[in-house]
């Protein structure tokens, strides 16, 4: 029980990142810049950790790096970008934390694709339900379209770029602690951003309490602090049921969006969400029953 908690909490804070990302929006700071300032206190605060904890975890070889950029570069960076774009665009939160846990669906067509995974009766009527799902959401079954087609990619890229975490990250995943490997990505992905960012230009801005504060609680509670918690939690607890327990994410998002940006959800999108979530959560029992 305890260790579901850890998971349930780690969900939770990720559900309330649109929260930090539409303070620095309004501070006047785009996407990308809140790319590089979620890169860069985390992997500062995560060096902070490593260092007083156990400083063995940050070391790495060489010849590993381009796998760090894989998960840097092509994931974060890439899966962040669209996230916040998404939520900017939007000025909401719960349809954007939902497109972005398509990733499974994602995951799985990539891992048939690299390294040839069976496609399992489960995984394609996951597959079928995300895309029902997809439907609900953006008003397409209805005729009235609720979501634009901007946001719909955007939020897809999201899921796209978060799955192909899991695919560079299963090359290094028995090489290294996962915090080594969340460190060195996050280094990867400010050192990357940082060029193409202009962060420097609202450097000023960025030391203003309000956006400072949020720059941290973005890194810290909606980063930093889930991973720890998600981490914890795995130790007690296998990774199907871990990830059934990491939707309440969107659940989260969605009490933001109510609350915080007075989102509206209609009947559709409310069972286009619903959908979403229940394939994910089928795709993960459905995976383990064929394990069994």
């Amino acid at each position: 029980m305890k260790n579901a908690c850890y998971i349930i909490l780690a969900g939770s804070l990720w559900g309330i990142i649109s929260i930090f990302v539409s303070i620095l929006n309004a501070a006047g700071f785009h996407s990308l810049q809140c790319v590089e300032i979620r890169s860069f206190f985390t992997a500062l605060l995560l060096f902070l950790y490593l260092f007083l904890t156990d400083r063995h975890k940050l070391k790495i070889r060489i010849r590993d790096i381009p796998y760090f950029i894989g998960t840097g570069i092509f994931s974060i960076v890439f899966f962040n970008y669209c996230y916040f774009e998404a939520i900017n665009v939007t000025g909401s939160a719960a349809v954007p934390a939902l497109l972005l846990y398509t990733a499974p669906i994602f995951v799985m067509v990539l891992s048939a694709i690299f390294f040839h995974e069976s496609v399992t009766v489960p995984k394609l009527i996951a597959l079928a339900m995300t895309f029902i799902g997809l439907g609900f959401v953006t008003g397409a079954f209805s005729g009235e379209e609720t979501l634009s087609v901007k946001v719909l990619i955007l939020g897809l890229g999201a899921g796209f770029g978060y799955a192909l975490y899991s695919i560079f990250g299963k090359c290094i995943v028995g090489k290294y602690d996962a915090s080594t490997i969340t460190f060195y990505t996050f280094v990867i992905a400010a050192i990357g951003t940082l060029p193409i960012s202009g962060i420097t230009e609202n450097i000023t801005q960025l030391f203003q309490i309000s956006s400072l504060l949020s720059a941290l609680g973005l890194a810290l509670f909606s980063t930093v602090l889930p991973f720890l918690f998600y981490t914890k939690g795995l130790s007690g607890i296998d990774a199907g049921k871990a990830s059934i327990l990491a939707t309440v994410e969107p659940f989260v998002a969605a009490i933001v969006g109510a609350l915080f940006f007075h989102e509206q959800f209609t009947t559709s999108k409310v069972i286009g969400m619903l959908l979403i979530v229940f394939a994910i959560v089928y795709l993960n029992i459905g995976g383990q029953k064929v394990k069994q």
